[in-house]
């Protein structure tokens, strides 16, 4: 095999019997620590979640000494992972009865208005459009906008 890779024999034999380094011993020591981490976010976290976590156990390594670790361990985070918000308590909002039920021809002027809400980009950020149209002659009856929906 040394001949095959032009390695001498005393050379391999020195590389094989030679002790680990310093830097290799805390090095399995971090992986340790970003494995633990990583098993309690489920799978979850990436590397700069567990260096949150480590920095907060006081273990300071760089980022990308977690990011190459977990590389090498191959272990990744879910991108783009967000939690399912949970119920909060609170008033309770009542659902408004669907009185047109998808019917939308009417005979009269005045007989069903409908509103929308739709939002416009602008260089000084998002305009909410309110709008209030009769149904009979499709005519705007009132509009408003605003910086924020309510």
């Amino acid at each position: 095999m040394c001949t095959v890779l032009k390695v001498h024999p005393s050379g391999y034999y020195k590389w094989l019997k030679q002790p680990i380094s310093n830097l290799e011993i805390k090095n399995q020591q971090i992986l340790q620590e970003i494995k633990k981490a990583y098993k309690e976010s489920n799978g979850i976290y990436g590397y700069r979640n567990i260096h949150k976590d480590l920095k907060a156990s006081n273990i300071h390594v760089n980022k990308k000494r977690v990011a190459r670790l977990m590389k090498e361990a191959k272990l990744c985070g879910i991108g783009n992972y967000r939690r399912k918000p949970k119920y909060k308590a609170g008033a309770i909002h009542k659902a408004h009865p669907n009185h047109l039920k998808q019917c939308f021809l009417t005979h009269k002027p005045n007989e069903s208005w409908v509103s929308d809400i739709t939002y416009i980009r602008t260089y000084e950020g998002w305009l909410y459009l309110a709008t209030v149209i009769d149904l009979y002659s499709r005519k705007i009856i009132g509009w408003a906008t605003g910086h924020r929906q309510s």
